[in-house]
């Protein structure tokens, strides 16, 4: 590992735990929009008329309604993900998009050195997070795009992103895995958790009818990507696989929702959701292209590594 970087002073985009809220607006390609836990990003505004449940992206209605773990494939895979990153309390660790905090907490019960979480402005998950991160004297954000986050050179020994490339184009995946790699000391780990598509030879047209059902659905592009293309782009930014993982897509599931939530936050959800007709309609339509689409969807988990040299 690298030693660590000089303390600077937080300049106006680089502030520790900023007060930031959402503003309602969608952010443009290659922010960290995406169906993930609680991610950062405003709503998109869609239709101007009727409630704010019909417009708000996937994401950002479930977490209005009391969800937490937004990840694909729940908590089980991130943190079978995270173990094997194996963090340390001598790790710098950066988490791309921290959305409510759901995925900090789990790093920050290890004391590492440092916390960076890198969120774009406005991000509907700060009074959450800045929660989980006031308790925490190492722990800062940095306001920035995922693509070009101002961090400096090989200022981390552990990059973790979740739910947030699929809602990018090929090329802002890319450019986000290429950001992360620069960002790593020699030697480091980036831990990523998706949504994918299986098996590794869908045709193509499966492909394109689950991608527009997705988008249309939760209002806002996804692009997964099969296992084998997530770690083929994950070698064209510069890494070397260590660790790959599944789950299956069961996100609205009542035992997902249990496992994720625990039972007192699952019949929270349940009951958030039962008052409220517009949310109602919107997560029964997003059940059901899930559970439509099952055999051709997945979630997949990586751990990848800056070569040492």
């Amino acid at each position: 590992m690298s030693p660590s970087q000089p303390e600077e002073t937080p300049s106006d985009d680089q502030k520790t735990l900023p007060e930031t809220k959402g503003d309602g607006r969608s952010d443009p390609p290659g922010r960290d929009t995406r169906e993930g836990d609680a991610k950062d990003g405003a709503p998109a505004r869609g239709s101007r008329s009727g409630p704010a449940e019909k417009r708000l992206q996937g994401h950002w209605l479930l977490a209005k309604m009391g969800k937490r773990v937004l990840r694909p494939g729940g908590i089980e895979l991130t943190r079978r993900v995270i173990a094997e990153a194996d963090p340390t309390s001598e790790d710098r660790i950066v988490e791309f998009g921290p959305g409510v905090g759901r995925t900090a907490e789990i790093l920050l019960a290890v004391e590492p050195r440092q916390y960076t979480g890198v969120d774009p402005k406005n991000s509907q998950g700060a009074p959450q997070l800045l929660e989980v991160l006031k308790a925490h004297p190492q722990a800062r954000l940095q306001t920035a795009d995922a693509r070009q986050t101002g961090l400096p050179d090989a200022c981390a020994d552990l990059v973790v992103g979740e739910a947030l490339l699929t809602m990018q184009s090929d090329q802002d995946k890319l450019a986000i895995m290429r950001e992360a790699f620069r960002i790593l000391a020699p030697g480091g780990r980036y831990a990523i958790h998706e949504l994918g598509f299986r098996p590794d030879d869908v045709p193509e047209e499966v492909v394109a009818e689950v991608s527009r059902a997705l988008s249309r659905t939760i209002k806002v592009g996804a692009r997964p990507l099969t296992s084998a293309n997530w770690q083929r782009l994950l070698r064209e930014a510069g890494f070397e696989i260590d660790y790959a993982d599944s789950n299956p897509m069961a996100l609205l599931e009542s035992k997902r929702l249990v496992s994720d939530e625990g039972l007192f936050g699952a019949l929270r959800f349940g009951w958030n959701v039962l008052r409220n007709r517009a949310a109602r309609e919107r997560i029964r339509a997003m059940r059901a292209v899930f559970r439509k689409h099952r055999d051709n969807m997945n979630a997949v988990g990586f751990v990848a590594r800056r070569p040492a040299a």
